[in-house]
């Protein structure tokens, strides 16, 4: 399993048997887009078909197709985590071949189709790119106030953790000073019914 960065390809070398898969943990209201091909070694006319599936962090499906030579996913987040896509040749492959699966996966700003804002908006050279620029300083901007709240979260549970701690330790010690004094109390008692001391 590897994590992708933001508007990145990878190449997959899936194998005969078994699922090779990426995730990338994504914040909510995040629009993921993704295209993937399988690419021939031999550059044979025939190409092998592969299945893909797209899950959610909360196992919910968002894409599934089989016998595909390529294909294409988008949707918008709805709950925050790792999103998972995971690929495996079919079953009808001959002697167990892999084959090489091609996956540009973009998210947030990168997944943004600037030419049809340009073309929409009449936008030229420096004025499109400033609205990229803009677009990139509100995904920055939304990404910080994502970590922030994460780090208040992280830090709750921390100080809750350190509270816990500190009352078992504090618990710890009376139990042992009463045992300490059970103890010399029945020794002191013992040791006089003996009339050692």
């Amino acid at each position: 399993m590897s994590c992708l960065p933001l508007g990145k390809s990878i190449w997959l070398n899936l194998p005969g048997s078994g699922t090779k898969c990426v995730s990338e943990e994504i914040q909510t209201n995040v629009v993921v887009l993704a295209d993937y091909t399988v690419i021939s070694d031999d550059h044979t006319t025939q190409i092998a078909t592969i299945s893909a599936k797209v899950t959610s962090p909360y196992g919910n499906n968002l894409h599934h197709v089989e016998n595909v030579t390529h294909g294409q996913f988008a949707f918008t987040t709805s709950e925050a985590g790792n999103y998972l896509a995971c690929f495996w040749m079919d079953g009808h492959t001959q002697g167990g071949v892999g084959a090489n699966v091609n996956l540009d996966w973009k998210t947030g700003i990168a997944a943004k189709d600037w030419e049809s804002v340009a073309r929409k908006e009449k936008l030229e050279g420096v004025e499109l790119e400033l609205r990229k620029l803009e677009g990139a300083v509100e995904a920055i901007h939304e990404n910080l106030l994502f970590l922030k709240s994460r780090e208040a979260e992280m830090r709750e549970v921390s100080e809750a953790t350190n509270s816990r701690v500190a009352w078992f330790s504090i618990m710890s010690l009376g139990v042992c000073i009463v045992v300490s004094g059970l103890q010399l109390w029945h020794l002191k008692h013992f040791f006089q019914k003996k009339k050692l001391i």
